[in-house]
């Protein structure tokens, strides 16, 4: 081999290396948001319970076995309706009792799949959870009382509420396709503090509802500030994992190896029964299995419709409110969602590797309306 040719290989690999160890660099080379994601982070370690939880499970339940879309002539499987829109996991609960579970694209009920944003909703558990242990004293406080440091960007005004509610005024580009945006900055970002700090906002709080995965990053500022010296996984571990006696270990991923920050706007990495779980906590408004493990008004605060203060009535502390009837969910990126409708006694999870072409929210009321065996 030549002088020259080795020298272009050496040029070519640390090129890669400086792009393996910048944000740019693995924005280019991972391009965008993939349901192996998780593989690319550092992480902490959730670890399963000894007793386990597992739902009941029939062969017998009552679903759709076709459906029939008007851009087709005859109607589809339902098998195939989930598997041609890219779902890796697909689990309708009713009644504490599996009615149906299928796993698509090599998936099965041991694989690993990140949650994207549901972890937002989980986030906003915990702070429920930090409020009904006297941590935080209450959603309408500033979040400079937790992180001071934010005084000098103007964020005195700004409460826990408006970042639960979205209505901030936080000036954030939510958009994953601009490498120089904040959401790219913080997902592939290596310190998700000085990100944090550099934070501004582009209008007063409390008069306009806008998507911004800031928001709950700064959720998990003040989460942390709390917990002193005890991390957010651990405190999820504590207050969730062990308590609601998850089947499998999982993890929440960091910014870095080394004293890392949780991603608390997305980036836990479980199985879709443990994400079902969470869904049956709220279903229970708290109560698992005879045990308050948060308080039932922070369950009805979460899910209720409100626009007051420049409030969407579709979104509700870090929950979406697809409709007025009582419905909600959590829901990710690539089309991950943990659907909870309490009328119907029904908890639905959808994995995928992205949303395909289905109005999700549509499928699960539809499928809520189908009666248990």
């Amino acid at each position: 081999m030549t002088k020259s040719k080795l020298n272009q290989i050496g040029i070519l690999i640390a090129f890669s290396i400086v792009l393996s160890s910048c944000k740019l660099g693995r924005f280019v080379f991972y391009n965008f948001a993939d349901i192996k994601d998780y593989k690319i982070f550092p992480s902490r370690t959730l670890v399963s319970n000894q007793t386990k939880f597992e739902f009941y499970a029939t062969d017998e339940g009552k679903y759709p076995k076709t459906l029939k879309f008007s851009n087709n002539i005859e109607p589809v499987t339902f098998d195939k309706v989930l598997e041609d829109n890219k779902t890796v996991a697909f689990l309708i609960i009713k009644n504490d009792t599996i009615q149906y579970e299928k796993y698509f694209k090599g998936y099965d009920k041991e694989s690993i799949i990140p949650s994207f944003s549901m972890a937002k909703s989980v986030t906003s558990i915990l702070i429920g959870c930090a409020i009904d242990d006297g941590l935080i004293k209450s959603v309408d406080e500033p979040i400079t009382n937790y992180i001071p440091e934010l005084k000098k960007n103007g964020f005195e005004t700004v409460t826990l509420k408006h970042l639960l509610q979205m209505t901030s005024g936080l000036d954030f580009n939510e958009s994953y396709f601009n490498p120089f945006g904040e959401a790219a900055s913080f997902y592939y970002g290596r310190n998700l503090k000085r990100e944090v700090s550099k934070l501004k906002l582009k209008r007063k709080p409390g008069e306009k509802f806008e998507y911004a995965s800031g928001n709950t990053q700064l959720l998990g500022s003040v989460l942390q500030s709390v917990l002193k010296d005890k991390t957010i996984t651990q405190y999820f571990q504590e207050k969730l994992w062990t308590p609601l006696e998850m089947e499998y270990d999982a993890s929440w991923s960091i910014d870095k190896k080394k004293e890392g920050t949780e991603k608390t706007f997305c980036c836990i990495n479980a199985r879709a029964r443990d994400f079902a779980k969470i869904g049956r906590l709220y279903l229970n408004k708290g109560n698992w299995n005879g045990k308050q493990i948060i308080s039932q008004k922070w369950v009805e605060e979460s899910t209720k419709v409100d626009t007051t203060e420049g409030s969407d009535e579709g979104y509700q502390y870090q929950w979406w409110l697809p409709s007025n009837t009582g419905e909600y969910m959590a829901e990710g990126i690539l089309g991950q969602f943990i659907y909870v409708n309490p009328a119907k006694n029904i908890v639905i999870v959808r994995m995928g590797k992205n949303y395909g072409d289905i109005n999700w929210s549509d499928l699960f009321s539809l499928l809520a309306k189908y009666p248990d065996k």
